[in-house]
Formats: C-alpha cells, structure tokens, sequence
C-alpha cells in the first residue's frame, strides 16, 4: 500500500488501493478511464494479440464501437475502442492503412480486429502505419463475442468512475465539515495537502496566497511557477484548478506532486476542494460585508457628532483597530463620474474598487486609520503629521490610488482634528473641499480646505438663500444664466477685475481690439455701476463672480 493509499485508509476507515493513473489526452486535459494496456488485461481479451503501435498503450478508453459500415469515420468519437470484422473493408484491404491513418486523427484509442471471415491477415501497411503513429492495434481470437467484450470493458470503466466519485464525495462531505465546524480555508489547504500527500495553496483572484500547506521548499517552488500565472489545468506534477461560485472567479488552488503523477482520484478531490473553498470565500466575503458596513455606520455617526462623548468613541474604534484619540485629518475622496457612466451597477463597482484601492493604501502608511466606504465617497481619517508632511501624505495616497484603477476622483482634506469632537466639523471641511476643488478646477483636483482661500470663507456661510441674493444685488441683468450675453460680459468683468483693469492686457488675453473692450466697459458700467472708479463695487463684483463659481456648493 503506498503512502495515499495509507492516508485514504486512516481518514476513512477503507482499506482501498487508489486507481492507477491518468492519462492527458490530445488535448492536454484528463480523462476517465482505462489504458488501452488495461483493456487488454480483462479476462475476455486475455488471448488478444497487440500486433502494432505498443507505443500506444497509454491512450484511454472511454467508450466502444464497433465499425459496421466503411464510412465510419463520420461517426467516431475520441477516446473509443473500435471493434471490427473487416467486413466492411472485405474487398478494399489496401483502404485499412488509410483506416488507421483517420481514426488516429480523430483521437480514437485503438482498433481491435477479429480476422478470419472477411480478412486473412492484416495488411503490412496497416502494421507499418499503426507502428508509425503509436496507434494500438489488436488481433481479436475468433471465439471471443464482440457482446462480451462491450459488456466487461463498459462495467470496468463504469466500476472505475463510481469508486473515483465515492471516494471524492466522502472526502468532500469531510472538508465541508470542516467549514460547518468553524474550519477556513487554512483548515481545509491543511486537510488536502495531508489527504494528498502534496504542496498546496490557496489563492485569491490576484493570485495572493490565502494559505498553504505542505513541504516549505515544494511551496516556495510551486509560489515561483505560478508567478508565470499558468491557467487552470493540469501541468505535469502540478495542478491548478479555479475556484468560482454564482460565475465569479474567486482564485485557484495550485497542488504540486513531486515525482509524480496525478490519479483520477486526487484531481476529484481538488475540484470537490475548489467548491468548498468557493464557499468558505463567499462566507467570508458576507461577514466581512457585514462588518465593513457596520463600521462605516459608526464612522458616519462619528463624523455627524452622534457617536458619544470623545472617551466613548475612542474606546470603541480601538475595537476596529482605529487610533483616533490622536491629531487627524479627515480626508474624502468622491468619485466623478461622467454623464456615461451614470449606470447603477457601474457606478456601485467603481465605488467598491475605489474604497478597496483606498484602503489598501491608507494600511500601508497608517495601519491605525479609519477607513470607510459611504454612498457617494471614501472617508478615511488619519494620523496628521504637522506642517507640508500632511499634503505629502495625501498626495502619495492619490497617487497610488490612481496609479492603481483607472478611476478619476476628487479629494477633499480638512484641517487637523486635535479631538474625537472636532472630528464633525472637519469632515464638512473635508466634504466642501472636495466641491469647491471640483467646480474651481474641475475633476480629479486634490483640495485642501486651509488652501481655499475665499472660498473658504464662502463655502462657511450655510445661508446659500442669502448668497444668491448677494449675487443677484451686485450683478443685476449679468447674473442670468439663460442669457449667453449675460455669460459673455461676466466673463470680460472678471478678466478685467483678475488683470486689476489693465485694458490693454484684458483685450489681448480676450483677442479683443481695444475699442471694442472701452465699449464693453462702457457697457458694463451702465449695468452694474461705476466699477472702474469704485474700489468697494470692485470687492463686490468679485465676491459675486466667486459665488457663481460655487454655485452649488
């Protein structure tokens, strides 16, 4: 009994050898079944002579047929045994070459012939040709039935395949087991690679190792191949098989046989693994769901100030593994999506890979931050270190987030929070960071709330009433949107206010004849009052023009 056998024996209390091995067919992909050197070994066949293509041996059989008609090619199928008399070649033997030649193109595993009434011999280029392909060719005694034949090869196929799927679905009740008894996937890699007696691991879609066990320097081996990301399939003494559920792709399971070759058996139980670890993924998946849901709810409440008195929040974010009793700063990043891209499903995965891309690059600089997906946006609250080291911060996090998808988002950070109580006020700086940076410089602007200036100061009035007002008072007729006259001459006011009134250069960046732009002074004058001699309606005029731009917000 050799070493898988003694293992099958000691976890299921059978004492069973383990079927000889697979072959690869010409695809490259293993099949069920018996070796043509098998099939010649049952008792019906036992006065069958192999007379060409012993280099053939180890093609499988699957099926069988047998030849009744001359065209049988039309009818073939991979992987059979054919069984004739000649009959239908009786008077063409010069065809049986030819016969040999199609069968062996079409992946049949052997030709068994019975001659005597139809043919005398087998012609030596039907020999030659089998010898010359290693396509088993068989001499059949005349008392041996084709019905006999069928009957013993059919049941010894069908008896191999209901011992492989027994065995394999008591090996997969034994890993679900596992799972139902709280078991993950490190349990169940553990599991097979003892029932295996082989190097295994455990994947994720990226082809990160979740688990492994077996021989260290097998599994560093096996590690190394797979950098070369092979597909699933077998590869001589290596395996890898997909784990997929509900048509995702969730990784591979890689086994490494060293020295060896796979059985029928052990490549079951790796396929019945995959499912298993299929299910432990998607379980893990929904808790961690559940959970990264349940601290974005807390997070939410933290920064809408309903989370408790500061001792409280602190203590229990020490539970997530977040330190917020420390200076942070709070930092949003929204998406910006364009009018194309306005599909529910698109937008929630673009969201979802957005927060994972955060979060990984937030754990790598700050394993202490909190990090958390909203509806709209990814809040992350991290440590502040002091002066330009916290805009050097945030811009390597952009970077590598955007290095990594190729999402577009905008970034908002607030000032530094010294309290867990001052955490509600800088996530709204935070929030009107990420707007005002968005509609001053459109998307993918990283802003940070202490840089915006006059905005700043805007962006605090929470009377958007009384701004609008403001702006229609100082601008009049100029501050309607439907007229594009209105537009055109706002935007020759704030070129003029931008250039402090240099006419000249106002008209050059406007491509403008200097003429022209005295006219629309002139003009502009009459509508909203002596600007160029009135240094406070100037302040104004501004401070409208900025509004605008905030529209908004």
């Amino acid at each position: 009994m050799d070493n898988r056998t003694d293992l099958w024996t000691r976890r299921t209390g059978e004492n069973h050898t383990l079927p000889p091995r697979l072959r690869l067919a010409s695809t490259g992909t293993l099949t069920y079944g018996l070796p043509v050197g098998e099939v010649l070994g049952v008792s019906t066949l036992a006065d069958a002579e192999l007379v060409a293509g012993a280099s053939g041996l180890d093609r499988v059989v699957q099926r069988l047929n047998v030849m009744e008609v001359p065209d049988v090619l039309a009818w073939v199928k991979p992987n059979e045994l054919l069984l004739t008399t000649g009959y239908p070649l009786r008077n063409r033997p010069a065809a049986l070459g030819h016969l040999v030649t199609g069968l062996n193109e079409r992946g049949v595993a052997a030709l068994a012939v019975k001659p005597g009434a139809y043919l005398d011999e087998l012609p030596a280029e039907m020999l030659a040709r089998a010898d010359r392909l290693g396509f088993p060719l068989i001499q059949l005694p005349e008392h041996v039935g084709f019905d006999d034949i069928l009957n013993q090869v059919l049941t010894d196929i069908l008896n191999r395949q209901a011992a492989i799927l027994a065995r394999t679905e008591e090996v997969h009740r034994a890993l679900v087991q596992i799972v139902l008894c709280g078991g993950g996937l490190c349990e169940v890699t553990e599991e097979l690679a003892v029932l295996l007696g082989c190097a295994v691991l455990t994947l994720d879609g990226d082809q990160r190792v979740l688990a492994r066990a077996g021989d260290p320097g097998v599994l560093r081996a096996l590690e190394g191949w797979l950098d070369g990301r092979p597909g699933p399939g077998l590869h001589g003494d290596r395996v890898v098989v997909p784990v997929a559920a509900g048509g995702l792709g969730h990784g591979l399971i890689a086994a490494h046989f060293p020295g060896g070759d796979l059985s029928d058996t052990e490549v079951g139980i790796l396929e019945r693994a995959a499912t298993v670890a299929a299910l432990v993924i998607t379980k893990q998946q929904a808790v961690a769901a559940v959970e990264s849901k349940y601290r974005a709810d807390f997070l939410r409440d933290v920064l809408a100030g309903r989370a408790g008195d500061g001792a409280r929040v602190v203590a229990h974010c020490a539970g997530f593994g977040w330190d917020l009793d420390r200076p942070v700063a709070v930092v949003v990043a929204a998406l910006d999506l364009d009018a194309g891209s306005t599909d529910d499903g698109t937008a929630k995965q673009a969201q979802e890979r957005l927060a994972a891309a955060w979060e990984a690059a937030v754990r790598r600089r700050d394993r202490s931050a909190a990090v958390a997906a909203f509806a709209h946006e990814v809040v992350a609250v991290i440590g502040a270190p002091a002066g330009e080291a916290l805009t050097d911060l945030v811009g390597g996090l952009v970077r590598e987030v955007s290095a990594a998808d190729s999402l577009v988002f905008s970034t908002g950070v607030s000032r530094t929070a010294a309290t867990p109580e001052a955490l509600p006020g800088a996530y709204d700086q935070a929030v009107k960071a990420v707007r005002v940076g968005r509609q001053m410089h459109g998307p993918g602007e990283t802003a940070h709330f202490d840089a915006l200036g006059v905005y700043r100061l805007l962006s605090l009035v929470e009377d958007t009433a009384e701004l609008h007002a403001f702006v229609r008072e100082a601008l009049g007729g100029l501050a309607d949107d439907a007229d594009p006259e209105a537009a055109d001459l706002r935007r020759t006011l704030q070129m003029l206010l931008d250039t402090n009134l240099n006419v000249a250069e106002t008209a050059r960046r406007l491509h403008f004849h200097y003429n022209t732009l005295r006219y629309r002074i002139g003009k502009l004058e009459r509508l909203v009052g002596p600007f160029t001699e009135d240094p406070h309606l100037r302040l104004n005029l501004n401070l409208a023009l900025r509004v605008l731009r905030m529209r908004g917000i």
